[in-house]
Protein backbone atom coordinates (compact mmCIF):
# COMPACT_ATOMS: atom_id res chain seq x y z
CA UNK A 1 0.00 0.00 0.00
CA UNK A 2 1.03 3.45 -0.86
CA UNK A 3 1.87 5.84 1.78
CA UNK A 4 -1.45 8.33 0.41
CA UNK A 5 -3.85 5.82 0.41
CA UNK A 6 -3.61 6.05 4.10
CA UNK A 7 -4.76 9.50 4.06
CA UNK A 8 -8.82 9.54 3.80
CA UNK A 9 -8.57 7.74 6.52
CA UNK A 10 -6.45 9.36 9.02
CA UNK A 11 -8.34 12.79 7.95
CA UNK A 12 -11.95 11.46 8.89
CA UNK A 13 -10.10 10.01 12.37
CA UNK A 14 -7.63 13.15 13.01
CA UNK A 15 -10.63 15.62 12.24
CA UNK A 16 -12.83 13.70 15.18
CA UNK A 17 -9.30 13.90 17.37
CA UNK A 18 -8.94 17.57 16.16
CA UNK A 19 -12.80 18.27 17.72
CA UNK A 20 -12.03 16.54 21.01
CA UNK A 21 -9.04 19.12 21.38
CA UNK A 22 -10.87 22.39 20.55
CA UNK A 23 -13.29 21.54 23.36
CA UNK A 24 -10.50 21.81 25.66
CA UNK A 25 -8.33 24.56 24.45
CA UNK A 26 -9.19 28.58 24.46
CA UNK A 27 -11.00 29.79 21.78
CA UNK A 28 -7.88 31.30 20.33
CA UNK A 29 -6.11 28.01 20.30
CA UNK A 30 -8.83 26.26 18.89
CA UNK A 31 -9.28 28.71 15.98
CA UNK A 32 -4.97 27.35 15.34
CA UNK A 33 -5.77 23.96 16.08
CA UNK A 34 -8.76 23.82 13.44
CA UNK A 35 -7.42 26.10 10.93
CA UNK A 36 -4.04 24.31 10.75
CA UNK A 37 -5.90 20.57 10.58
CA UNK A 38 -8.00 22.35 7.58
CA UNK A 39 -4.88 23.62 5.96
CA UNK A 40 -3.23 20.19 6.06
CA UNK A 41 -6.27 17.58 5.15
CA UNK A 42 -6.95 20.00 2.02
CA UNK A 43 -3.12 18.97 1.04
CA UNK A 44 -3.58 15.62 1.72
CA UNK A 45 -6.82 15.53 -0.12
CA UNK A 46 -4.79 17.19 -2.88
CA UNK A 47 -2.03 14.50 -2.63
CA UNK A 48 -4.91 11.68 -3.20
CA UNK A 49 -6.78 13.40 -5.58
CA UNK A 50 -3.33 13.52 -7.65
CA UNK A 51 -2.91 9.74 -6.94
CA UNK A 52 -5.94 8.29 -8.15
CA UNK A 53 -5.54 10.51 -11.22
CA UNK A 54 -2.25 9.67 -11.76
CA UNK A 55 -3.01 5.72 -11.17
CA UNK A 56 -5.71 5.94 -13.12
CA UNK A 57 -8.33 3.70 -11.04
CA UNK A 58 -9.69 3.44 -7.48
CA UNK A 59 -8.93 1.87 -3.94
CA UNK A 60 -10.37 0.40 -0.87
CA UNK A 61 -9.05 0.88 2.50
CA UNK A 62 -10.28 -1.83 4.94
CA UNK A 63 -10.66 -0.98 8.68
CA UNK A 64 -8.88 -3.65 10.00
CA UNK A 65 -7.74 -7.18 8.55
CA UNK A 66 -11.53 -8.24 7.69
CA UNK A 67 -12.90 -7.55 4.14
CA UNK A 68 -16.62 -7.54 2.36
CA UNK A 69 -18.88 -8.69 3.57
CA UNK A 70 -17.78 -8.00 7.33
CA UNK A 71 -15.70 -5.64 7.70
CA UNK A 72 -16.09 -1.90 6.98
CA UNK A 73 -14.47 0.09 4.35
CA UNK A 74 -13.68 3.19 2.51
CA UNK A 75 -13.80 3.48 -1.14
CA UNK A 76 -11.56 6.36 -2.69
CA UNK A 77 -11.55 7.30 -6.74
CA UNK A 78 -10.64 10.56 -8.46
CA UNK A 79 -14.47 11.92 -7.57
CA UNK A 80 -14.36 10.85 -3.80
CA UNK A 81 -10.68 12.69 -3.72
CA UNK A 82 -12.01 15.85 -5.65
CA UNK A 83 -14.64 16.39 -3.60
CA UNK A 84 -12.61 15.85 -0.39
CA UNK A 85 -10.09 18.67 -1.52
CA UNK A 86 -12.74 21.44 -2.38
CA UNK A 87 -15.00 20.73 0.50
CA UNK A 88 -12.20 21.04 2.74
CA UNK A 89 -10.53 23.71 1.25
CA UNK A 90 -13.89 25.56 0.96
CA UNK A 91 -14.64 24.50 4.73
CA UNK A 92 -10.78 26.38 5.73
CA UNK A 93 -11.82 29.67 3.58
CA UNK A 94 -15.04 30.26 5.11
CA UNK A 95 -13.66 30.09 8.58
CA UNK A 96 -11.00 32.49 7.69
CA UNK A 97 -13.57 34.82 5.70
CA UNK A 98 -16.00 35.01 8.77
CA UNK A 99 -13.15 34.63 11.43
CA UNK A 100 -13.80 38.05 12.88
CA UNK A 101 -18.15 37.54 13.04
CA UNK A 102 -17.43 33.96 14.67
CA UNK A 103 -15.57 35.77 17.89
CA UNK A 104 -18.44 38.85 17.59
CA UNK A 105 -21.39 36.24 17.80
CA UNK A 106 -20.13 33.42 19.59
CA UNK A 107 -20.17 33.79 23.64
CA UNK A 108 -16.62 34.32 24.79
CA UNK A 109 -16.84 31.09 26.42
CA UNK A 110 -17.89 29.16 23.41
CA UNK A 111 -15.78 30.01 20.44
CA UNK A 112 -13.98 27.13 21.01
CA UNK A 113 -16.77 24.68 20.89
CA UNK A 114 -17.42 26.67 17.26
CA UNK A 115 -14.08 25.17 16.21
CA UNK A 116 -14.75 21.81 18.05
CA UNK A 117 -18.52 21.87 15.86
CA UNK A 118 -16.51 22.43 12.50
CA UNK A 119 -13.86 19.67 13.30
CA UNK A 120 -16.70 17.24 13.68
CA UNK A 121 -18.90 18.37 10.76
CA UNK A 122 -15.23 18.14 8.17
CA UNK A 123 -14.94 14.81 9.71
CA UNK A 124 -18.46 13.58 8.70
CA UNK A 125 -17.80 15.44 5.12
CA UNK A 126 -15.13 13.75 4.48
CA UNK A 127 -16.46 10.25 5.63
CA UNK A 128 -19.98 10.65 3.69
CA UNK A 129 -17.41 11.00 0.79
CA UNK A 130 -15.42 8.21 1.16
CA UNK A 131 -17.85 5.55 2.87
CA UNK A 132 -18.55 2.18 2.07
CA UNK A 133 -20.90 1.50 4.46
CA UNK A 134 -24.82 2.64 4.68
CA UNK A 135 -24.78 2.53 8.28
CA UNK A 136 -21.80 4.27 8.47
CA UNK A 137 -22.94 6.95 6.39
CA UNK A 138 -26.11 7.21 8.85
CA UNK A 139 -23.86 7.79 11.96
CA UNK A 140 -21.83 10.30 10.02
CA UNK A 141 -25.47 11.96 8.75
CA UNK A 142 -26.20 12.39 12.03
CA UNK A 143 -22.97 13.87 13.31
CA UNK A 144 -23.42 16.65 10.31
CA UNK A 145 -27.04 17.10 11.45
CA UNK A 146 -26.07 17.69 15.13
CA UNK A 147 -22.82 19.63 14.23
CA UNK A 148 -24.85 22.22 11.33
CA UNK A 149 -27.32 22.59 13.94
CA UNK A 150 -24.78 24.23 16.53
CA UNK A 151 -23.36 25.98 14.12
CA UNK A 152 -26.68 27.78 13.68
CA UNK A 153 -27.21 27.65 17.51
CA UNK A 154 -24.18 29.66 18.56
CA UNK A 155 -24.96 32.67 17.96
CA UNK A 156 -27.09 33.28 21.06
CA UNK A 157 -30.46 34.69 19.71
CA UNK A 158 -33.95 33.86 20.16
CA UNK A 159 -34.17 34.26 16.25
CA UNK A 160 -31.32 31.57 15.99
CA UNK A 161 -32.50 29.61 18.81
CA UNK A 162 -36.27 29.07 16.46
CA UNK A 163 -33.94 28.50 13.63
CA UNK A 164 -31.83 25.66 14.89
CA UNK A 165 -35.68 23.95 16.79
CA UNK A 166 -36.99 24.40 12.92
CA UNK A 167 -33.50 22.78 11.14
CA UNK A 168 -33.15 20.19 13.50
CA UNK A 169 -36.90 19.06 13.25
CA UNK A 170 -36.92 19.11 9.47
CA UNK A 171 -33.59 17.42 9.92
CA UNK A 172 -34.48 14.43 12.08
CA UNK A 173 -37.36 13.50 10.31
CA UNK A 174 -34.69 13.57 7.15
CA UNK A 175 -32.60 11.45 9.23
CA UNK A 176 -35.45 8.99 10.22
CA UNK A 177 -36.28 8.43 6.81
CA UNK A 178 -33.20 7.79 5.80
CA UNK A 179 -32.78 4.79 8.64
CA UNK A 180 -35.89 3.18 7.79
CA UNK A 181 -33.96 2.79 4.06
CA UNK A 182 -30.85 1.37 5.51
CA UNK A 183 -32.99 -0.68 8.19
CA UNK A 184 -35.80 -2.18 4.96
CA UNK A 185 -32.88 -3.27 3.37
CA UNK A 186 -30.73 -4.76 5.56
CA UNK A 187 -34.09 -7.02 6.49
CA UNK A 188 -34.35 -7.87 2.77
CA UNK A 189 -30.26 -8.25 1.89
CA UNK A 190 -28.49 -8.67 5.39
CA UNK A 191 -25.45 -6.33 3.88
CA UNK A 192 -23.96 -3.24 4.68
CA UNK A 193 -21.52 -2.34 2.58
CA UNK A 194 -22.37 -1.07 -0.65
CA UNK A 195 -20.92 -3.55 -3.14
CA UNK A 196 -22.72 -6.52 -1.68
CA UNK A 197 -25.84 -4.92 -0.82
CA UNK A 198 -25.72 -3.68 -5.07
CA UNK A 199 -25.05 -7.94 -5.72
CA UNK A 200 -28.37 -9.08 -3.65
CA UNK A 201 -30.67 -6.18 -4.55
CA UNK A 202 -29.53 -7.01 -8.43
CA UNK A 203 -30.42 -10.68 -7.95
CA UNK A 204 -33.77 -10.22 -6.58
CA UNK A 205 -34.54 -7.41 -8.96
CA UNK A 206 -33.78 -9.79 -11.60
CA UNK A 207 -36.13 -12.46 -9.69
CA UNK A 208 -38.61 -10.29 -9.31
CA UNK A 209 -38.91 -10.54 -5.77
CA UNK A 210 -39.75 -7.66 -3.46
CA UNK A 211 -40.80 -4.92 -5.46
CA UNK A 212 -43.16 -2.67 -3.38
CA UNK A 213 -40.00 -3.13 -0.37
CA UNK A 214 -37.53 -1.63 -2.74
CA UNK A 215 -39.52 0.86 -4.12
CA UNK A 216 -40.46 1.78 -0.63
CA UNK A 217 -36.90 1.67 0.42
CA UNK A 218 -36.11 3.68 -2.68
CA UNK A 219 -38.68 6.28 -1.55
CA UNK A 220 -37.40 6.60 1.91
CA UNK A 221 -33.38 7.25 0.81
CA UNK A 222 -35.07 10.22 -1.60
CA UNK A 223 -37.24 11.65 0.28
CA UNK A 224 -35.30 11.37 3.34
CA UNK A 225 -32.03 13.06 1.85
CA UNK A 226 -33.94 15.63 -0.05
CA UNK A 227 -35.62 17.28 2.75
CA UNK A 228 -32.03 17.33 4.37
CA UNK A 229 -30.44 18.60 1.24
CA UNK A 230 -33.68 21.34 0.78
CA UNK A 231 -34.88 20.29 -2.20
CA UNK A 232 -38.65 22.13 -3.17
CA UNK A 233 -40.82 21.09 -1.17
CA UNK A 234 -38.83 20.65 1.69
CA UNK A 235 -37.13 23.65 1.93
CA UNK A 236 -38.92 25.56 4.70
CA UNK A 237 -36.43 25.65 7.30
CA UNK A 238 -33.05 26.69 5.33
CA UNK A 239 -33.91 30.57 4.74
CA UNK A 240 -34.06 31.11 8.51
CA UNK A 241 -31.36 28.66 9.25
CA UNK A 242 -28.91 30.36 7.07
CA UNK A 243 -30.33 33.66 7.38
CA UNK A 244 -30.00 34.54 11.23
CA UNK A 245 -26.82 32.21 11.02
CA UNK A 246 -23.23 33.99 11.29
CA UNK A 247 -21.49 34.19 7.75
CA UNK A 248 -19.39 31.84 8.09
CA UNK A 249 -22.09 29.11 9.28
CA UNK A 250 -24.15 30.30 6.49
CA UNK A 251 -20.81 29.65 3.89
CA UNK A 252 -20.95 26.62 5.49
CA UNK A 253 -24.32 25.22 5.62
CA UNK A 254 -25.29 26.10 1.69
CA UNK A 255 -21.56 25.46 0.31
CA UNK A 256 -20.80 22.31 1.88
CA UNK A 257 -23.69 20.55 4.41
CA UNK A 258 -26.36 20.32 1.66
CA UNK A 259 -23.86 18.90 -0.79
CA UNK A 260 -22.75 16.29 1.50
CA UNK A 261 -26.53 14.38 1.60
CA UNK A 262 -26.69 14.72 -2.29
CA UNK A 263 -23.61 13.46 -2.36
CA UNK A 264 -24.72 10.05 -0.08
CA UNK A 265 -27.78 10.10 -2.43
CA UNK A 266 -25.69 9.80 -5.57
CA UNK A 267 -23.80 7.01 -4.06
CA UNK A 268 -26.99 5.68 -3.10
CA UNK A 269 -28.42 5.61 -6.76
CA UNK A 270 -25.43 4.63 -8.51
CA UNK A 271 -23.33 2.29 -6.58
CA UNK A 272 -26.58 0.26 -4.04
CA UNK A 273 -29.30 0.22 -6.62
CA UNK A 274 -27.76 0.27 -10.17
CA UNK A 275 -29.56 3.04 -12.56
CA UNK A 276 -32.04 0.49 -14.03
CA UNK A 277 -33.86 -0.12 -11.28
CA UNK A 278 -33.72 3.63 -9.96
CA UNK A 279 -35.24 4.03 -13.80
CA UNK A 280 -37.42 1.60 -13.28
CA UNK A 281 -38.92 3.00 -10.36
CA UNK A 282 -39.27 6.45 -11.84
CA UNK A 283 -37.56 8.06 -8.59
CA UNK A 284 -35.61 10.19 -11.44
CA UNK A 285 -38.47 11.58 -13.06
CA UNK A 286 -39.84 12.62 -9.81
CA UNK A 287 -36.52 14.19 -8.86
CA UNK A 288 -36.26 15.64 -12.28
CA UNK A 289 -39.67 17.56 -11.35
CA UNK A 290 -39.14 18.76 -7.94
CA UNK A 291 -35.46 20.34 -9.12
CA UNK A 292 -37.08 22.06 -11.89
CA UNK A 293 -39.69 23.37 -9.57
CA UNK A 294 -37.43 24.20 -6.97
CA UNK A 295 -35.00 26.38 -10.27
CA UNK A 296 -37.72 28.80 -10.65
CA UNK A 297 -40.00 28.96 -7.48
CA UNK A 298 -36.87 29.18 -5.41
CA UNK A 299 -35.41 31.89 -7.89
CA UNK A 300 -39.49 33.39 -7.40
CA UNK A 301 -38.76 33.67 -3.92
CA UNK A 302 -35.44 34.86 -3.71
CA UNK A 303 -36.67 38.01 -6.24
CA UNK A 304 -39.02 39.34 -3.77
CA UNK A 305 -36.75 39.04 -0.63
CA UNK A 306 -35.93 42.10 0.64
CA UNK A 307 -33.35 40.78 3.25
CA UNK A 308 -29.79 39.69 1.55
CA UNK A 309 -28.37 37.14 3.34
CA UNK A 310 -32.48 35.20 3.23
CA UNK A 311 -32.36 35.69 -0.24
CA UNK A 312 -28.74 34.37 -0.81
CA UNK A 313 -30.70 31.47 1.00
CA UNK A 314 -33.30 31.10 -1.44
CA UNK A 315 -31.27 31.19 -3.99
CA UNK A 316 -29.75 27.91 -2.47
CA UNK A 317 -33.00 26.33 -3.02
CA UNK A 318 -32.83 27.31 -6.64
CA UNK A 319 -29.45 25.93 -7.08
CA UNK A 320 -29.86 22.39 -5.53
CA UNK A 321 -32.52 22.73 -7.87
CA UNK A 322 -29.43 22.44 -10.92
CA UNK A 323 -28.28 19.78 -8.93
CA UNK A 324 -31.58 17.58 -8.72
CA UNK A 325 -32.19 18.05 -12.44
CA UNK A 326 -28.66 16.81 -13.79
CA UNK A 327 -29.47 13.60 -11.47
CA UNK A 328 -33.37 13.12 -12.39
CA UNK A 329 -31.75 13.13 -16.03
CA UNK A 330 -30.30 9.49 -15.60
CA UNK A 331 -27.47 9.73 -17.91
CA UNK A 332 -23.74 10.15 -17.42
CA UNK A 333 -23.99 13.49 -18.92
CA UNK A 334 -26.50 14.16 -16.49
CA UNK A 335 -24.40 13.34 -13.36
CA UNK A 336 -21.30 15.27 -15.02
CA UNK A 337 -23.88 18.16 -14.78
CA UNK A 338 -24.38 17.42 -11.03
CA UNK A 339 -20.91 16.99 -9.88
CA UNK A 340 -19.92 20.31 -11.46
CA UNK A 341 -22.72 22.27 -9.98
CA UNK A 342 -21.92 20.60 -6.60
CA UNK A 343 -18.48 22.34 -7.35
CA UNK A 344 -19.63 25.61 -8.75
CA UNK A 345 -21.97 26.32 -6.32
CA UNK A 346 -19.47 25.39 -3.44
CA UNK A 347 -16.78 27.49 -4.53
CA UNK A 348 -19.70 30.73 -4.99
CA UNK A 349 -22.04 31.22 -2.61
CA UNK A 350 -19.85 30.96 0.36
CA UNK A 351 -18.06 34.14 -0.77
CA UNK A 352 -21.51 35.56 -1.24
CA UNK A 353 -22.32 34.79 2.48
CA UNK A 354 -18.79 36.23 3.27
CA UNK A 355 -19.61 39.65 1.54
CA UNK A 356 -22.75 39.69 2.71
CA UNK A 357 -21.12 39.61 6.42
CA UNK A 358 -18.83 42.16 5.10
CA UNK A 359 -21.51 44.46 3.57
CA UNK A 360 -23.25 44.20 7.04
CA UNK A 361 -20.01 45.27 8.96
CA UNK A 362 -19.48 48.62 6.74
CA UNK A 363 -23.55 48.97 6.84
CA UNK A 364 -24.59 49.65 10.71
CA UNK A 365 -24.90 45.78 10.88
CA UNK A 366 -28.25 45.90 8.38
CA UNK A 367 -28.53 43.27 5.84
CA UNK A 368 -31.22 44.81 4.44
CA UNK A 369 -31.02 45.57 0.23
CA UNK A 370 -31.89 48.86 1.07
CA UNK A 371 -29.28 49.17 4.17
CA UNK A 372 -26.21 47.80 1.91
CA UNK A 373 -26.63 50.83 -0.84
CA UNK A 374 -23.07 52.09 -1.83
CA UNK A 375 -21.42 49.01 0.61
CA UNK A 376 -19.25 48.28 -2.53
CA UNK A 377 -17.90 51.50 -2.25
CA UNK A 378 -17.05 51.28 1.42
CA UNK A 379 -15.70 47.64 0.72
CA UNK A 380 -14.53 47.30 -2.41
CA UNK A 381 -13.31 43.51 -2.20
CA UNK A 382 -15.89 42.19 -0.65
CA UNK A 383 -17.96 44.26 -3.60
CA UNK A 384 -15.69 42.68 -6.12
CA UNK A 385 -16.23 39.59 -4.86
CA UNK A 386 -20.07 39.64 -4.85
CA UNK A 387 -19.87 40.89 -8.40
CA UNK A 388 -18.07 37.96 -9.41
CA UNK A 389 -20.11 35.10 -7.40
CA UNK A 390 -23.71 37.20 -8.83
CA UNK A 391 -22.19 36.90 -12.41
CA UNK A 392 -21.52 32.96 -11.90
CA UNK A 393 -24.79 32.80 -10.20
CA UNK A 394 -26.26 34.28 -13.36
CA UNK A 395 -24.26 32.33 -15.70
CA UNK A 396 -21.40 34.35 -17.10
CA UNK A 397 -18.87 33.18 -19.27
CA UNK A 398 -15.87 32.83 -18.22
CA UNK A 399 -16.95 32.03 -14.52
CA UNK A 400 -17.89 28.92 -12.25
CA UNK A 401 -21.52 29.04 -12.71
CA UNK A 402 -21.51 29.14 -16.93
CA UNK A 403 -19.87 25.94 -16.63
CA UNK A 404 -23.19 23.58 -14.87
CA UNK A 405 -25.15 25.60 -17.11
CA UNK A 406 -23.41 24.73 -20.36
CA UNK A 407 -23.28 21.04 -18.56
CA UNK A 408 -26.64 20.66 -17.88
CA UNK A 409 -28.15 22.10 -21.37
CA UNK A 410 -25.69 19.50 -23.10
CA UNK A 411 -27.25 17.05 -21.03
CA UNK A 412 -30.75 17.73 -21.57
CA UNK A 413 -30.29 17.12 -25.56
CA UNK A 414 -29.74 13.58 -24.79
CA UNK A 415 -32.73 12.88 -23.22
CA UNK A 416 -36.36 12.95 -24.61
CA UNK A 417 -37.93 16.12 -26.35
CA UNK A 418 -40.59 16.54 -23.70
CA UNK A 419 -37.55 16.44 -20.64
CA UNK A 420 -35.43 18.31 -22.85
CA UNK A 421 -37.56 21.50 -23.55
CA UNK A 422 -38.81 21.38 -19.75
CA UNK A 423 -34.95 21.16 -18.82
CA UNK A 424 -33.84 24.21 -21.43
CA UNK A 425 -37.36 26.56 -20.06
CA UNK A 426 -36.18 26.04 -16.48
CA UNK A 427 -32.42 26.90 -17.06
CA UNK A 428 -33.91 30.09 -19.48
CA UNK A 429 -36.43 31.40 -16.77
CA UNK A 430 -33.91 30.47 -13.97
CA UNK A 431 -31.40 32.18 -15.60
CA UNK A 432 -33.39 35.23 -16.16
CA UNK A 433 -34.87 35.87 -12.18
CA UNK A 434 -31.44 34.98 -11.55
CA UNK A 435 -30.43 38.35 -13.47
CA UNK A 436 -33.27 39.94 -11.77
CA UNK A 437 -32.61 40.06 -8.47
CA UNK A 438 -28.27 39.66 -8.63
CA UNK A 439 -27.69 42.56 -11.11
CA UNK A 440 -29.57 45.46 -9.01
CA UNK A 441 -27.52 44.10 -6.59
CA UNK A 442 -24.55 44.29 -7.88
CA UNK A 443 -25.21 48.12 -9.16
CA UNK A 444 -27.15 48.73 -6.06
CA UNK A 445 -23.22 48.23 -3.83
CA UNK A 446 -21.84 50.65 -5.66
CA UNK A 447 -24.70 53.44 -5.67
CA UNK A 448 -24.13 56.54 -3.43
CA UNK A 449 -27.06 56.61 -1.03
CA UNK A 450 -29.13 60.07 -1.11
CA UNK A 451 -28.51 60.44 2.45
CA UNK A 452 -25.41 60.15 2.85
CA UNK A 453 -25.61 57.04 5.00
CA UNK A 454 -22.44 55.48 6.24
CA UNK A 455 -20.14 57.83 4.21
CA UNK A 456 -17.12 58.17 6.22
CA UNK A 457 -17.45 54.26 7.08
CA UNK A 458 -15.14 51.88 5.31
CA UNK A 459 -13.67 48.22 5.74
CA UNK A 460 -11.13 47.42 8.27
CA UNK A 461 -9.26 44.61 6.46
CA UNK A 462 -7.89 41.99 7.98
CA UNK A 463 -5.62 39.20 6.41
CA UNK A 464 -8.22 36.27 7.01
CA UNK A 465 -11.18 38.32 5.13
CA UNK A 466 -8.81 39.24 2.09
CA UNK A 467 -7.40 35.88 1.80
CA UNK A 468 -10.61 34.09 1.74
CA UNK A 469 -11.93 36.46 -1.12
CA UNK A 470 -8.82 36.84 -2.99
CA UNK A 471 -8.62 33.00 -2.70
CA UNK A 472 -12.65 32.66 -3.50
CA UNK A 473 -12.25 34.74 -6.59
CA UNK A 474 -9.45 32.82 -7.92
CA UNK A 475 -10.86 29.78 -7.71
CA UNK A 476 -14.31 30.61 -9.06
CA UNK A 477 -12.56 32.36 -12.57
CA UNK A 478 -10.18 29.29 -12.34
CA UNK A 479 -12.97 27.01 -12.40
CA UNK A 480 -14.75 28.99 -14.68
CA UNK A 481 -11.74 28.83 -17.30
CA UNK A 482 -10.08 25.89 -16.78
CA UNK A 483 -13.57 23.68 -16.87
CA UNK A 484 -12.39 20.94 -19.53
CA UNK A 485 -9.60 19.47 -16.67
CA UNK A 486 -12.05 19.22 -14.39
CA UNK A 487 -15.13 18.30 -16.19
CA UNK A 488 -12.60 15.72 -17.29
CA UNK A 489 -11.39 14.45 -13.87
CA UNK A 490 -15.52 14.47 -12.86
CA UNK A 491 -15.69 11.91 -15.97
CA UNK A 492 -12.87 9.80 -15.13
CA UNK A 493 -14.01 9.77 -11.26
CA UNK A 494 -17.60 8.61 -12.30
CA UNK A 495 -16.28 5.85 -14.38
CA UNK A 496 -14.51 4.42 -11.09
CA UNK A 497 -17.38 5.32 -8.97
CA UNK A 498 -19.71 2.64 -11.03
CA UNK A 499 -21.61 4.82 -13.81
Amino acid sequence: MAFVQNFPFITIVFSLTCGVFCAVLSGQGAKRLCLGWLALTTAMSGAVLAYTLKTGSSFVYRMGKWGAPWGNEIRIGVLEALLATVFSGVMLLSLLGGMRHIFADCEPGKVNLYFTMCSLLMSSLFALIYTNDLFTAYVFVEINTIASCALVMLRSSERTLVATTRYLIMSLLGSGLFLLGIVTLYGITGELLMESIAARVQAIFAAGEYSLPITVIIGFFSVGLAVKSALFPFHSWLPDAHGSATPSSSAILSGLVLKGYIVVLIKIFYRVFGLEIIVSEQVSQFLFLFGVLAMVIGSVNALREQDLKRMLAYSSIAQVGYIYVGIGLHSEAGMVAACVQILAHALTKPMLFLCAGGFMDVSGGHKSLAAITGAGLRDPLGGAAFSVGALSMVGIPLFAGFVTKLELAQAALQASPVTTGIAFAAIAVSTLLNALYYIPIVFNLYTRPNDGAYAGVRQQYHWEYVLALAAFIVLNLGFGMGSEAVVGAIRRGLAMFGM
